[in-house]
């Protein structure tokens, strides 16, 4: 069978799937489904030079929605594209703009490593499959058609709203960059949601167990470490070699764990996801909220990668290269050492630990680019309230909670500059199944639809009459 054929079945399951369970397929539904389509269908991968493809279908679509080509602006840098769109209010607040963020761009996908097409957006039962189905094209897309709805139901903002999405937020981050620190029409914002982290938790069975609102976010810090060695001919083995004494930093560094990090919002967050989870691993958030030196439960919270970054800092190594020739000797050998750094810890005493860890002073360390540190934004009743309004709608009961991520967002550059940020996903899902970066990325179809009208009840509520 044709292949478009097959995908085109499987779309159509999905959406029937859905409408069978009693839910009502809007215009907002499938604008939001063919914007999310689209983008997902595009390698925005750093190196293919696409972001400005998105860019440009996104804006677009803005204009056809009704926005004024002055106000919609897709900014060029190189083989990079951010996208500037501005929701005109009518000032009646006399409050400052709100910023939307995201970022088009996602990680490399090699199809020969994925069961389904990374760039082709399918389904089963249960999930939308693709690169960038939840990092970020599914913010991107929900935002995006949550503009085009409002303005085509005639809602005039009390204040401006403008998106500013991102083009490299997944390597350099340059347009980041700019958006956050040589745009002072965007740096006059009072603050920005991002849709790029943040979002519900749910339990194996489906339950709601937190809504958590990102309100800091962990140092990103990457370093390359080399060995070099003068080498030689393959058959004249030498009893120093530079892979092998790579692999030996590399398993010292496998084996190391930083110590434990704790502050008052990574507590209360143990403390009231462990209660809703309950069992073991929810007894060992507990157990951890009361006394962070409970080494039992800290070392329970590092066997999961879903938690293990929210109690201390973290380095893996994610690339290797070495040698020159199958039949010489390595005259080098260098591995990608990439850290996320606990709040308040300098990259250069990591280093320090590193080196330690390493134990081998023949090693080079190079800090690829200085680390960006970013402050706390701490919670504001007006941005809780209205997130939980759009939470609510969906799971009545589920407390909103602050946290830290793990990971990077273009939130700490925001941050940064002085406007707080806080990451408020419509999504909600089991953590354990969030594959951002890894093989079958994957979004819920029912988190998908469920989230139709998060963002429009946070822009209503902050920005309505």
């Amino acid at each position: 069978m044709n292949a478009n054929i097959v995908l085109l079945l499987t779309f159509l399951f999905s959406i029937n799937a859905f409408a069978a369970s009693g839910e009502n397929l809007s215009d907002h539904a499938h604008k939001t489904f063919d914007i999310f389509r689209t983008i997902v269908e595009v390698d925005t991968s750093k190196t293919k030079g696409n972001t400005p493809k998105v860019a440009r279908f996104l804006a677009d679509e803005l204009i056809a929605a009704g926005f004024p080509d002055e106000d919609v602006e897709v900014v060029i840098m190189g083989d990079m594209a951010a996208l500037i769109a501005r929701y005109r209010g009518d000032g009646s607040s006399g409050e400052k703009p709100i910023l939307f963020l995201g970022h088009m761009d996602v990680v490399e996908a090699y199809a020969k490593d994925w069961e389904r097409p990374p760039f082709k957006l399918t389904s089963d039962e249960t999930n939308f499959y693709a690169r960038g189905t939840i990092d970020n094209k599914f913010g991107i897309a929900q935002l995006t058609s949550t503009f085009i709805r409002l303005k085509k139901e005639g809602f005039v903002p009390t204040r401006d709203l403008i998106l500013a999405f991102s083009g490299d937020e997944e390597s350099g981050m340059v347009t980041t960059r700019m958006l956050a620190y040589d745009r002072p029409d965007l740096a006059e914002a009072e603050f920005a949601l991002n849709s790029d982290a943040g979002g519900g938790d749910l339990d194996r069975a489906g339950n709601p167990l937190t809504y958590n609102i990102q309100a800091a976010e962990k140092t990103y810090a990457t370093w390359e470490i080399t060995v070099r060695n003068p080498g030689g001919h393959s058959s004249r083995p030498r009893p120093d070699n530079a892979i092998y004494d790579l692999a030996d930093a590399i398993q010292s560094i496998q084996a190391h764990q930083f110590p434990v990090r704790y502050s008052d919002m990574t507590r209360a967050y143990f403390r009231e996801t462990g209660t809703q989870l309950g069992g073991e691993l929810g007894e060992a958030m507990v157990q951890f909220a009361d006394n962070p030196e409970n080494a039992a439960a800290a070392e329970r919270l590092a066997r999961e990668s879903s938690y293990i970054g929210t109690t201390r800092t973290t380095c893996v190594v994610t690339m290797l290269r070495a040698g020159h020739a199958e039949n010489a000797l390595p005259q080098s050998a260098t591995a990608t050492v990439n850290c996320r750094i606990f709040p308040g810890v300098p990259a250069s005493q990591i280093e320090q630990q590193l080196r330690t860890v390493v134990g081998n002073n023949e090693i080079e360390f190079s800090l690829l680019e200085e680390p960006t540190e970013s402050p706390i934004s701490e919670l504001r009743e007006d941005i809780v309230d209205a997130v939980s309004e759009a939470v609510h709608e969906r799971y009545p009961r589920v407390k909103l909670i602050a946290y830290m991520e793990s990971g990077g967002t273009d939130g700490m550059h925001f941050r940064r500059a002085g406007i707080p940020t806080w990451a408020v996903s419509g999504i909600f899902m089991n953590p354990d199944e969030m594959y951002a970066h890894g093989l079958n990325e994957r979004v819920p179809i029912k988190a998908f639809y469920d989230a139709l009208d998060h963002w429009s009840v946070i822009m209503r509520r902050l920005a309505g009459q």
